[in-house]
């Protein structure tokens, strides 16, 4: 299972946008080879649980359904399709099924995840057989480039960076993918740090683990990630910029990234150790508080 934009071009054709490498433009790759279109069933208003499954990048192979089921408790009940032989979520709005051509491309384009014109590209064709619906059935879409669009890319994403760093920096204690950074290029990382150089360590494995990111700012376990305005407060006041920036030049990066050099995918990334420095008395860094202020009620003193 994989999400896909598609343009409409009649009542039955629409352009389909297959990220190359991709598993789904591995299978339509293999159907071709072997002189055959490909069946495929497109679903159309599913449970969110199936969305954000269907948007984890898992191993080629594994079976997004099996990550939706876990999500939802065991509880999803699927069934299979007469035409495709594909299971499909029983709860489903509306279900597309037909073939991608392996002999038709159209011209396709979309505004991507960073709210950017994509490149216009010659994509394979969708011809519809079928429709099914339910009775009174939506017909759920996804706003390109805005906040829906981009939950959904950065959500899995931010597991995968986590897993990746908590491999190398057993303290990590969260990951967060910014909105300024289209919840794709920017991530915070929170650790529980115990050694100097730790932050670097996960500066570099989250690069790994998700090789689109073009920045990545660590901060202490008393910094929210998810706070753009603590993130600040910590990188001007624990990081010393000759010895917590991190620049890793001629990395591969993200295709959608309009500074980046597209044609090759290489962009420098940064990193950022916004953690304090345990060379120093921690108190230095301790962030004052009102004493007894998180007992304080507005309540108490509004009528």
């Amino acid at each position: 299972a994989s999400t896909h934009r598609l343009l409409l071009l009649d009542d039955r054709h629409l352009a389909i946008r297959m990220v190359e490498g991709r598993h789904l433009h591995k299978c339509f790759s293999f159907a071709k080879e072997h002189g055959q279109d490909l069946k495929v069933s497109i679903v159309i208003g599913v449970h969110p649980a199936i969305s954000i499954a269907s948007a984890y990048q898992a191993a080629y192979g594994a079976n997004e359904m099996f990550i939706a089921n876990s999500l939802l408790h065991g509880k999803l009940t699927v069934t299979r399709s007469n035409y495709s032989q594909l299971f499909i979520p029983t709860l489903s709005e509306i279900v597309l099924e037909g073939t991608i051509l392996t002999d038709r491309t159209e011209e396709e384009w979309m505004v991507e995840a960073l709210r950017t014109y994509d490149i216009k590209r010659r994509q394979p064709v969708f011809e519809l057989d079928r429709i099914k619906f339910r009775n009174n059935a939506i017909l759920y879409d996804i706003l390109p480039g805005y906040p829906e669009h981009r939950l959904l890319m950065g959500l899995p994403v931010e597991a995968k960076i986590f897993e990746g760093v908590k491999n190398v920096v057993p303290t990590a204690m969260a990951v967060h993918l910014t909105e300024g950074g289209c919840t794709w290029l920017n991530a915070v990382i929170q650790i529980r740090k115990r050694l100097e150089g730790e932050p670097k360590n996960a500066l570099l494995a989250a690069f790994a683990s998700h090789p689109s990111l073009k920045m990545g700012i660590v901060v202490d376990e008393d910094i929210d990630p998810a706070d753009p305005i603590a993130v600040e407060y910590a990188i001007c006041t624990r990081c010393q910029a000759d010895k917590g920036f991190v620049i890793v030049t001629n990395a591969k990066g993200s295709s959608l990234d309009p500074s980046s050099d597209q044609q090759n995918l290489l962009t420098t990334k940064v990193g950022i150790d916004a953690t304090a420095t345990l060379l120093k008395p921690k108190e230095r860094f301790e962030v004052a508080r009102i004493p007894g202020e998180e007992k304080i009620k507005l309540s108490d003193y509004l009528s």
